[in-house]
């Protein structure tokens, strides 16, 4: 039988959502997916002598050391028949407190939670003001004023199917860079600049390199239409810094 599940998780004391390899050997540390497997492995039969964890997870996709979720979805199989709303307890009573999953439900076999998934809600926050406040946190702080309507309209030309080349990292592994972007929007909350990103598919560092552009047609006073350049050119070089994983959030998959 196959399961899913969305999974919640601040990813600040990890290094990632997947489970870390080096010369073929897991690194021992910290990741959603190794604290996940290993409350799973607990409550599906525990450890056997050759696998630490013999329930194996499958995420709708990567994210990096620092960033959060409220909506990323797991699926996983098992021969053991599981009723939802206790397992779901047990589960989250055995997680690390910055780690809780909701609405597990048994699918079809034919459900992958990455390949299944249609399309992927990525949400970025950052503090736009001058003076430091202990609860900002984490969070990124630019000092100079944010135009909004300029930064709307240069994530209006990432809008639709382009080459996203100029935005990847080099850990990007899949060979197409091509992504459907189908809504950017920004909006301004408080002394909060709000970015959301839906698209079908992400490259790797993605979404925080177009916050970087971003940040540089502001603080540079740029045309929006630089982003326009940046994307045309296909080149890594041209865009802005990859920004700090710190608020970013993985808000939703959909299927």
């Amino acid at each position: 039988m196959r399961y899913a599940f969305k999974v919640q998780y601040i990813g600040k004391n990890y290094a990632g959502s997947q489970i870390q390899f080096q010369n073929g050997e897991e690194t021992g540390t910290p990741t959603i997916q190794g604290e996940l497997e290993k409350a799973l492995s607990t409550l599906i039969g525990g450890k056997t002598a050759h696998n630490k964890r013999p329930v194996k997870t499958v995420f709708s996709g990567r994210t990096d050391r620092g960033v959060n979720s409220l909506g990323q979805v797991v699926h996983f199989d098992t021969d053991k028949c599981i009723v939802a709303s206790k397992f779901i307890y047990s589960l989250n009573e055995i997680l690390p407190n910055d780690i809780s999953v909701t609405d597990l439900q048994e699918v079809d076999k034919s459900f992958h939670a990455q390949k299944s998934a249609k399309r992927r809600h990525y949400r970025f926050e950052f503090v736009n003001r001058k003076c430091k406040y202990a609860f900002d946190g984490d969070l990124m702080r630019i000092k100079y004023d944010i135009n909004i309507q300029r930064m709307q309209e240069a994530l209006d030309y990432l809008k639709g199917e382009h080459d996203f080349s100029s935005f990847k990292s080099s850990g990007t592994l899949n060979p197409s860079k091509v992504c459907f972007i189908e809504n950017a929007e920004c909006r301004r909350v408080g002394d909060h600049i709000v970015i959301d990103i839906t698209g079908n598919r992400f490259l790797y560092n993605m979404v925080r390199t177009i916050v970087g552009t971003l940040l540089e047609i502001e603080g540079h006073n740029l045309p929006s239409s630089h982003m326009k350049d940046v994307l045309d050119a296909k080149d890594r070089t041209k865009a802005g810094q990859t920004v700090s994983p710190y608020g970013l959030t993985l808000l939703e998959v959909q299927y």
